[in-house]
């Protein structure tokens, strides 16, 4: 791979972030968005951090029945180390923290990394899985609303409007599958597909399979309770449900994937679903970057203090 696509690849999510920056704040008065740091509730953000935590910890914990089948031992202290380390490392390049990962549980508990990267690409197929009940819950649960939503659209557009979205998607969708196959992407997309299939067979081939699933789970319980329970350090958001934080919540995640930890797009996201339930910008916007700024403030603590300590409780070891 050339220089200029390694620049590319890697400034591409940082114009994204800094793209919806802007967009977000167009239309927002910023003396209005900072009077929201001195109202909100503070209790609810710890409350918030201490859940984000919890869900961490227990990937640390679960990934250790995804090394045993293969016959090695994973050190609880290590893999907490790791994973905190591979969040705040994704904040430079995204998904460069799984490599890092695994780079990190080879070099200190002598695990092949190519077996180490196998069990990460499996915990994520996981994760996709988990993230896709998610949504499929929300959708069933506001799918009155949702639809609502799609109809007020038709209604409210003329012909040539809803004509229009259904060519630009056409054309989009088009588009897409050409560049897919000019450049040769469905081999990745079929070569992701083979190992989310793989990732998710393999739970049903482990012998402590019932604790893997409890924790993920949980892992996912307290990503979406960290949200929701944030959300209450705002007043102005009491009358929005829980099931249609889910739904802001789901966006939102997935919106990590198009820049470095979300920056910029995860407080979008969060505005524009809270906005479909009558929440307004401001107060969208801001839940979006309180969101963003606390869990961001505890990868980089905990992170920062991972990488720190690694080196030194594994000194002993050879390297």
């Amino acid at each position: 791979m050339s220089a200029n696509k390694i620049n590319l690849k890697n400034l591409l999510p940082i114009f994204v972030g800094v793209f919806c920056i802007y967009y977000s704040f167009k239309d927002i008065s910023f003396s209005e968005f900072k009077e929201y740091f001195t109202k909100i509730n503070y209790l609810w953000v710890f409350v918030g951090i201490f859940l984000g935590a919890l869900s961490h910890i227990s990937r640390s914990y679960r990934w250790k029945f995804l090394i045993e089948p293969l016959g090695y031992k994973l050190g609880f202290i290590n893999s907490v180390l790791t994973v905190f380390s591979a969040y705040l490392i994704n904040y430079t390049v995204p998904r460069a923290g799984d490599i890092a990962r695994g780079t990190f549980i080879s070099k200190y508990e002598n695990i092949p990394f190519e077996k180490a990267i196998g069990t990460i690409v499996a915990e994520r197929a996981v994760d996709v899985l988990c993230i896709l009940i998610i949504i499929l819950i929300g959708l069933i649960k506001e799918f009155d609303k949702i639809s609502n939503k799609l109809i007020d659209f038709v209604e409210e557009s003329d012909f040539s409007t809803v004509l229009l979205s259904i060519l630009i998607a056409v054309i989009v969708t088009a588009t897409v599958y050409f560049v897919i196959k000019r450049f040769k992407f469905y081999k990745k997309i079929k070569s992701f597909l083979s190992g989310l299939i793989d990732g998710i067979t393999i739970i049903f081939k482990m012998k402590n399979r019932n604790q893997f699933i409890f924790h993920s789970i949980f892992i996912w319980l307290m990503y979406v309770l960290m949200f929701y329970f944030t959300s209450k350090a705002f007043v102005d958001l009491n009358q929005v449900t829980f099931f249609q934080l889910t739904i802001s919540f789901t966006l939102a995640a997935l919106s990590i994937m198009l820049s470095n930890g979300g920056i910029g797009i995860y407080p979008l996201a969060v505005e524009e679903s809270l906005g479909w339930y009558g929440v307004q910008s401001a107060t969208g916007l801001a839940f979006g970057w309180v969101m963003w700024l606390s869990q961001t403030l505890m990868v980089v603590i905990f992170g920062g203090l991972s990488l720190f300590v690694l080196p030194f409780i594994n000194r002993s070891k050879s390297i």
